[in-house]
């Protein structure tokens, strides 16, 4: 398990992929090293961000205390779609920046590691918050057991798959990309740069012929606890099963290619955007499996190719100042604490008291601001140490008798660390 990670069969190492011209490809550092996306870093927070306030809504905050539902109702509807878009965002960013950021000289066996250095530690700090604060009362072995070793979203049974911190299903999902990228990378690879557009509508089409096959075969009673006008199974099947998420996977790694290989149109940064919240108004008001994915998929892949593309042309966008990068170095811990922050907060501390439309809303950013804090505390004493840990150890040469070895000195521009610079993090949350 030595070999290197990405070079395929009969390619050189260093040698571009068929049918990337150099020209065109303008995607690396004098060093070599993959080009640094600082506005994708600041671009997963705002997808964090809408992951916490779907969540925020099961909770009802702004119900008035007299009773009146109306805003509590809007809140919820217009965020009813914002954490499937959010997560789908992540899985799409996961497979484009792996792609992006792989080496070379990397190993199986490395790429391993680091990544489940990436998740796990932090997974388990999570998890242990909630088995103490909430979910080890109410939770059996067999739910955090599965939940532990992130392999629950394999189990069918919805107290399985949605169980201790909620959030943590998706983990199962970047743990398979994790372990089936080192045998992906190489065949992505050797597509042909004129196929590639069309192994990505691919990717889209089984996602697409996933939701028919669900939506047609699976039965739709019993309805998830939830209250989804589905059943758990097809709750389970079109949006839980780790394999089914592939698809997203891919397309991130297609799309990466894409850019590359500057294959990629240049889109504007608004009409990506606006592209966005067509495909969200679409998912409102698509039959309720086909708000999963299907309907923002298209939107997703085109705002991290224009963000991507954004950030090679120099452009300076939003997304690249001092505050968006430090929440988006934040959001991985801020994305696995929001569950947690929001359901002990409302139930065990605040007991599901109401407050009115003022009240709810400073209720809402007290939680927002202790997730952000939380986050924060699992960056510094949880994840950067791990990551730290996770660097290849490298030796200083001893020096012959009478000679003197000087050790070179690597010149800071300015630019925020690569992924290889950086132990191998790469700058999206692991779900």
């Amino acid at each position: 398990m030595t070999a290197p990670l990405n070079a395929p069969p009969g390619q050189e190492p260093g040698r571009r992929p068929s049918g990337e011209h150099p020209a065109r490809t303008a995607t690396e550092t004098s060093s070599g090293r993959p080009a640094p996306l600082p506005s994708l870093t600041g671009l997963r927070f705002i997808a964090a961000v809408l992951v916490f306030f779907f969540h925020s809504s099961f909770f009802d905050p702004l119900t008035n205390p007299f009773g009146d539902r109306g805003v509590a109702e809007g809140f919820q509807w217009l965020f009813s779609k914002a954490g499937w878009m959010g997560v789908s965002f992540f899985f799409v960013l996961s497979g484009f920046v792996l792609t992006w950021s792989s080496r070379r000289d990397d190993t199986v066996v490395g790429f391993w590691r680091r990544r489940l250095l990436k998740i796990f530690p932090n997974h388990v700090a999570v998890w242990a918050l909630a088995m103490v604060l909430f979910a080890g009362a109410a939770t059996p072995l067999t739910a955090w057991l599965p939940n532990l070793f992130l392999v629950h979203s394999w189990f069918p049974q919805h107290g399985i798959y949605i169980s201790v911190n909620a959030p943590s299903w998706s983990l199962c999902s970047e743990l398979l990309f994790y372990l089936l990228f080192p045998f992906l990378i190489g065949p992505v690879r050797r597509i042909r740069t004129e196929r590639l557009w069309a192994w990505a509508g691919a990717m889209v089409a089984g996602m697409v012929a996933l939701e028919v096959a669900v939506d047609l075969l699976v039965p739709a009673q019993p309805r998830t606890p939830e209250g989804f006008p589905i059943s758990s199974l097809q709750f389970w099947l079109g949006y839980n099963f780790p394999p089914g998420r592939l698809f997203e996977f891919v397309l991130g790694m297609l799309l990466a290619r894409l850019v590359l290989a500057g294959r990629f149109p240049r889109v504007p940064l608004a009409g990506a955007l606006a592209l966005a919240v067509a495909g969200y108004a679409l998912a409102l008001n698509v039959p309720f499996l086909y708000g999963f994915t299907v309907a923002t998929i298209v939107p997703v892949g085109v705002l991290v190719c224009a963000v991507a593309v954004a950030d090679l042309r120099g452009e300076r966008t939003a997304l690249r100042g001092r505050v968006m990068q430090w929440l988006g170095e934040v959001s991985f811990g801020f994305y696995l604490a929001q569950y947690v922050v929001l359901y002990y907060g409302r139930t065990r501390i605040l007991h599901n008291e109401t407050y009115g439309l003022l009240g709810g809303v400073l209720e809402l950013l007290v939680l927002l601001t202790v997730t952000l804090a939380l986050g924060w505390l699992l960056m510094v004493c949880v994840e950067r140490p791990a990551m730290r840990w996770a660097r290849p150890r490298t030796r200083t040469p001893r020096a012959p008798a009478g000679r003197v070895v000087v050790s070179p000195v690597r010149v800071r521009t300015g630019a925020a660390p690569t992924p290889a610079e950086d132990g191998g993090s790469d700058p999206v949350p692991a779900a």
